[in-house]
């Protein structure tokens, strides 16, 4: 598996291209991350590279005394976020060494990871597509989802039943999105297509 960095979504817009066609495409602010671990087979039974991203201050509330004392050993900066990417390559990294856009080039395929935009609590008929009652002839049971169909035996809903609760806020990945533009000025990447998640959402991306 190829290295990747963090990043934060901005949003979307459109682009035309030489033909004159409008492209939608989303921004993303990657990096810059920085390498605060190195994991081999010897130490961790696998080879990975851990990289940290957004720079918090030490006494910050939501840095745990294990993180920091992470982060202290390595004598790093603390940072927000932390990812482990695996890998195979013999290539040496070190602890520090600085990732940005400049991991990718233009034309590549990206696969973009984050966690889609949260709805809260669904009722079935919204969250399963379930068909409603009747809206008239008194009908009490309007957007109710029913019985259950547990009956007498067995006595029990069994798992798996659809049923409401949460929706939306779930890890996705989109592969193979088309790296259209990179500014490294201000670390921006452009991607052909949508990415999981809203404005400033934290997304993962490496190569294909």
């Amino acid at each position: 598996m190829s290295l990747g960095i963090l990043g934060n979504k901005i949003g979307m817009t459109q682009i035309f291209d030489e033909k004159g066609d409008v492209i939608p495409v989303t921004l993303i602010q990657g990096g810059p991350c920085y390498v605060t671990d190195i994991k081999s087979v010897e130490n961790c039974g696998y080879n990975a590279v851990q990289i940290g991203y957004s720079e918090i201050a030490g006494n910050s509330r939501s840095l745990t005394k294990p993180r920091l004392g992470h982060f202290s050993k390595k004598n790093l900066q603390p940072f927000r976020y932390l990812k482990e990417y695996k890998t195979n390559e013999e290539e040496t990294y070190n602890i520090g060494q600085e990732f940005t856009v400049n991991l990718f080039e233009i034309g590549q395929k990206v696969n973009v990871s984050g966690l889609t935009i949260g709805k809260g609590n669904l009722g079935n008929i919204k969250r399963n597509k379930f068909t409603r009652g009747a809206m008239s002839h008194g009908s009490k049971s309007h957007r109710l989802q029913g019985s259950l169909g547990a009956g007498t035996t067995p006595a029990r809903v069994l798992p798996g039943k659809k049923m409401p609760g949460r929706s939306g806020y779930e890890k996705r990945t989109i592969k193979g999105l088309e790296i259209i533009d990179i500014n490294q000025a201000e670390n921006l990447i452009v991607v052909k297509g949508s990415i999981p998640g809203k404005s400033g959402n934290l997304v993962s991306i490496k190569l294909s």
